[in-house]
């Protein structure tokens, strides 16, 4: 038996209400750029619209003109998607709060997550949105990702709760030293002063 390796998100399917809502939220209050449209091929009823969420994947919408927006949370039971993450810059997050304050929408406020920060609201259509944004830059070379596993491994090694600012420093470091050669016989931290 093999495993079916996987290489990313391709994209995201969210059934949407009528068209010029879902253009008005995603790229209208997300800034995600309206990519194309087509019909939905499944379904002749629907359209299918594409927005670049900013990392050149896709998030598409199934559209309908007889749906209207409802705000209702969407239902939350096994199986179910609990919430949409997307990443925003720094710059970006701390500006998120006033910035959902001006269209009236309720969120929870910034969200200490000690590796990230992290805020969420409702979309138009009840679906739990997450604008978060990491703390940390990957050295050259190494994905976020591969910064998380070294800081999971320097917390439980520690007996830490949960990864803080702390385990992401000495993450990049160790990093930095097993990926990026010197000269140096020896690479200990040392006090030149």
């Amino acid at each position: 038996m093999m495993k079916i390796q996987t290489q990313g998100v391709h994209h995201i399917t969210i059934i949407g209400a009528d068209r010029q809502s879902s253009i008005d939220f995603w790229e209208g209050t997300l800034g995600m750029p309206f990519i194309f449209d087509q019909p939905n091929l499944d379904d002749p009823n629907e359209g299918h619209l594409y927005f670049d969420p900013g990392d050149g994947r896709l998030i598409t919408i199934f559209t309908n003109e007889d749906r209207k927006p409802d705000a209702s949370a969407v239902p939350e039971s096994v199986g179910s998607l609990h919430h949409l993450a997307l990443n925003v810059s720094q710059a970006t997050f701390w500006q998120v709060a006033e910035r959902l304050d001006a269209r009236g929408v309720s969120h929870s406020g910034p969200v200490d997550r000690g590796f990230m920060d992290s805020i969420y609201f409702r979309d138009p259509l009840g679906l739990r949105l997450e604008l978060a944004s990491y703390r940390f830059e990957p050295p050259q070379g190494c994905r976020h990702a591969d910064v998380m596993i070294a800081a999971h491994r320097i917390r439980v090694d520690r007996g830490d709760r949960n990864i803080e600012r702390q385990h992401l420093a000495d993450a990049i470091t160790e990093l930095v030293e097993r990926r990026q050669h010197s000269l140096s016989g020896d690479r200990s931290a040392r006090n030149p002063y």
